[in-house]
């Protein structure tokens, strides 16, 4: 399969809103930093979002703002199975290989 690439998507459009799992990236354009944060948190959805820059303070700042479960700065899907890895939203509840994951599956009985 080709990758593909849209240009001059708005967030509004169906693609920019769904979770797409193949080779597709949607273009945006946006005014600021702000202006990113606020459509990239615009979805139903937060699984996994990257952000892109020759200033590593400022992408730092930028990432912290994301609410998806992993945030990769300047690369993408590096992961580690060491690290807790999950969405915000739709895209999960919690987060595998937490401890307190393990502690809400576990089950706890009192005997007296």
């Amino acid at each position: 399969m080709e990758p593909t690439v849209f240009f001059n998507a708005t967030n509004d459009m169906k693609i920019s809103q769904e979770e797409i799992f193949g080779p597709i990236v949607t273009m945006i354009k946006f005014k600021d930093d702000d202006d990113a944060v606020r459509i990239a948190n615009d979805s139903i959805y937060g699984l996994g979002g990257a952000v892109w820059s020759g200033n590593d303070e400022r992408a730092l700042k930028l990432a912290e703002r994301l609410r998806t479960g992993t945030v990769w700065i300047n690369e993408y899907h590096l992961l580690s199975d060491r690290a807790p890895f999950g969405g915000y939203k739709q895209s999960g509840i919690g987060r595998d290989l937490e401890l307190t994951d393990l502690k809400n599956i576990l089950k706890r009985s009192i005997y007296t």
